[in-house]
């Protein structure tokens, strides 16, 4: 029996969901096009992903690395002047209202925000 490949610490077993969660590859999907587009460098990427996942309230597990994800990428599009801090606090909360409402089971699509 094959052992499994580590990455970051973790055992990642053969045909293992390279995602927990769909968000996950959406954000991953999201940075790799906004790279590739030019609107930021990969060494500033690296920067920016490292200064989050090496922050005092990182899980020493890994699994809020997306979260980490996330927060980097917000901070890039804010330092770029792709998206402002209330655009992207805006867009959390109608992303959160349209789960809210989303029945269960259901894809959360945006168009599920009441408030829209």
């Amino acid at each position: 029996m094959s052992q499994p490949e580590i990455v970051a610490g973790h055992p990642i077993e053969p045909d293992t969901p390279a995602f927990a969660e769909p968000w996950q590859a959406q954000a991953f999907a999201l940075v790799i096009a906004l790279a590739e587009g030019g609107k930021f460098s990969w060494n500033e990427w690296a920067a920016a992903l490292s200064q989050q996942v090496h922050r005092r309230d990182a899980a020493e597990d890994g699994s809020d690395y997306y979260h980490h994800w996330m927060r980097a990428l917000e901070t890039l599009l804010v330092e770029k002047g792709m998206a402002s801090p209330s655009a992207i606090e805006d867009m959390t909360a109608a992303w959160q209202r349209a789960a809210h409402a989303t029945p269960h089971g259901k894809p959360i699509e945006l168009a599920n925000d009441p408030g829209l």
